[in-house]
This record gives C-alpha cells, sequence and structure tokens, in this order.
C-alpha cells in the first residue's frame, strides 16, 4: 500500500522531456571577474541539469552572500538570493515543506564557514536531504580581500597586512566532525570531475557537501595553483575513488601507506614496494575519511581530492514526514479550528 511519504518523497520524473545545458542558461550576462574559478563551476553545473531527469520547475538553487551569491541568476531554475549565512536554513525549511524538490546551496567560505558555521554544523548533523557547494577561494572577495576562516597564518590580506594570525578551518574535516554523509572536494580546473562530484552529490540520499577550489584573480590569484595546474597536480593530489588504491604522481608510481593509523608515502620502485602496498579507498569507513582529510594541510603528502565520504542514513525531512504521518494514523487528521482555539477560550 502507498503511504503518504512515499507519494511525498517520490522523485520527480521529466518524462518527455529533452533538455540540454542551453535550457538552463538564463538570457543575462555572467558579472563574475574575468578568470573567476565560479565561472568554471557553473559550466558543470549548467551540463550536469540535463541529465538528473527532473523538471526545472522541480530545482532550486538557494545562496547567501557573496560573489557565490550570484549563482542562482545564472541557472535557469527556481532560485533565491539569501542573507548573509543563512542560505542553509532558508533550503532547510524548503526541503522539509517540499520534499519533492532538488535543492542546491551555493556558497562561500566566509559565508558558510563564518556567520554561517553555526547553521552548517546543524545542518550536516541533521542530514537534510540537499546539496552544499562551498566556493573556497581563502579570502572574501565580494569586499574586497579580507583574510577568511580558510586563508593560512601568515596570510598578507587586506585586513591582515602583516599576515593572519588565525589558523584556518578544514572544511571537508569540518563536514566529517558534524556528521555529514556525504562530504568531497573538487577544484576549477578540471571540469570533468567537478561534473562527476556534482552527480555523486546528488544522487546521494542525504545532506551532501562539496568543497569547490575557485582561484580568486583579484584578491588571492594562484592560491592552488599547486593542486589544480596540470603541470603540477598530479605530484600534489591524491583522487579519492571508491574500492580503488590511492595512487598519485606522473607515472602512479607512487601511493599512500598507512602506518598505523598515520598516512605515508611509499614509492613503488623501490624497497620492494607493489601496488599491494597501497592503501585502497573506501568511502564508507568514517575513520578513513578522518585521516585523509587531515592530509589537506599537510607539507608532504598530496592533498585529497573527489570523496572522502559516502554514508546511508535516513534523511531529516523523511523523518519529519513519518512523524507526521505516524501522529495522523494514532490521532486521525485533527481540526485546525479546534488547534487554534485551544482548550480554554471565550467569546466576547
Amino acid at each position: 500500500m502507498k503511504t503518504l511519504i512515499d507519494d511525498i518523497l517520490q522523485k520527480p520524473h521529466a518524462g518527455e522531456m529533452q533538455y540540454t545545458s542551453k535550457d538552463f542558461k538564463p538570457d543575462v550576462d555572467v558579472r563574475w571577474c574575468a578568470g573567476c574559478g565560479a565561472i568554471s563551476v557553473l559550466s558543470p553545473a549548467q551540463r550536469l541539469m540535463p541529465d538528473l531527469g527532473i523538471p526545472k520547475e522541480k530545482i532550486v538553487f538557494i545562496s547567501g552572500i557573496g560573489c557565490s551569491g550570484r549563482f542562482p541568476y545564472y541557472m535557469d531554475t527556481y532560485g533565491f538570493h539569501g542573507i548573509h549565512g543563512r542560505a542553509l536554513p532558508i533550503a532547510s525549511g524548503l526541503k522539509i515543506a517540499r520534499p519533492d524538490l532538488s535543492v542546491w546551496i551555493v556558497t562561500g567560505d566566509g559565508d558558510n564557514m563564518s556567520i554561517g558555521g553555526n547553521h552548517f554544523i546543524h545542518a550536516c548533523r541533521r542530514n537534510v536531504d540537499m546539496n552544499v557547494l562551498m566556493f573556497n577561494n581563502e579570502v572574501y572577495s565580494l569586499t574586497k580581500g579580507q583574510y577568511s576562516p580558510t586563508s593560512h597564518r601568515g596570510q598578507i590580506t587586506k585586513s591582515s597586512p602583516l599576515g593572519a594570525l588565525d589558523d584556518p578551518f578544514n572544511p571537508v574535516a569540518l563536514a566529517l566532525g558534524a556528521s555529514a554523509s556525504f562530504v568531497a572536494r573538487g577544484h576549477d580546473k578540471d571540469r570533468a570531475q567537478l561534473q562527476q562530484l556534482l552527480q555523486k552529490a546528488h544522487q546521494h540520499k542525504g545532506f551532501s557537501f562539496v568543497e569547490i577550489y575557485t582561484n580568486c584573480r583579484i584578491f588571492n590569484d594562484g592560491a592552488f595553483d599547486l593542486y589544480t595546474n596540470a603541470e603540477t597536480r598530479e605530484e600534489h593530489t591524491v583522487w579519492l575513488e571508491h574500492g580503488m588504491p590511492l595512487l598519485f604522481g606522473k607515472k602512479k608510481d607512487k601511493g599512500i601507506k598507512l602506518d598505523g593509523f598515520k598516512p605515508t608515502i611509499i614509492n613503488l620502485n623501490e624497497n620492494g614496494n607493489s601496488i599491494n602496498d597501497v592503501l585502497v579507498h573506501n568511502e564508507q569507513d568514517s575513520t578513513l575519511a578522518f585521516i585523509l582529510a587531515n592530509m589537506t594541510y599537510s607539507e608532504e603528502l598530496p592533498r585529497p581530492m573527489g570523496t572522502l565520504q559516502n554514508l546511508e542514513r535516513s534523511s531529516y525531512e523523511e523523518r519529519v514526514v513519518k512523524q507526521i504521518e505516524d501522529e495522523v494514523n494514532l490521532k486521525g487528521e485533527g481540526n485546525l479550528e479546534s488547534l487554534l482555539l485551544g482548550e480554554s477560550h471565550w467569546t466576547i
């Protein structure tokens, strides 16, 4: 027998519609700076939408304040430009009220990790079924170059002319610590891999967090070059793929091996090492996800890219709908007038 929750949470289908990426490009000028990494994220998002099999009216993009806040204007779907740091509670309320929608949040390292940090950790733990794309350029760009929660110690910015004194947040480690069920990292220089990550985020049932390194040409140019440029990234990043060994290097002759809980680098051409000694990624292993996340700021180890964690857990809106359904089954539909009047009322 079909229940209320089955009806509400049933994924919509596009039916006879055949979208292309052009159907998701509105007739507006993109006003990000030339060379902004956000432009390289917009294209994979527009190309992904036709593959979702969802009517455009069932897709919503929500943003906060910052350069990332322009994103909903550049997607020909429904959208909402929220206030600073509040994109996640807006999106959570929408998803709970309308579980049938595909909800996407586009935010930045300042918007999401600073004023929006409290909302972020609670959205993670609640496991609301929505997709958070966080543009990380390690600086406040819209307000002209102050240091942000992901800026590095010693980083020179408009608000830290002698160098920032704070240690940065590690966004993927923060998401894991707050119990996000899907955590991944990509960057703006590899659109194909980024589109794959967005696809996986959409397919995941629950809270999906994708940190995206996005270059800011004006206030923090080249911050991620070592990890994103084609000439250097193979030696300084390791791609995480479920069930595959963690190999890196231009010749894929280096690997990650665990010494207890400590990741180390081995060379497959030395000391009798073989691929059998290399750590195999398991995105359902939360302990391993933390180990990999903590490689982020290591000076010796490659920086992890790809999916760190992908766990199955009931989503918050499923629990809300189930709770309402159980209460209706127990007590009946109820009466709004009786609810508003309460037990003690009188007429004047």
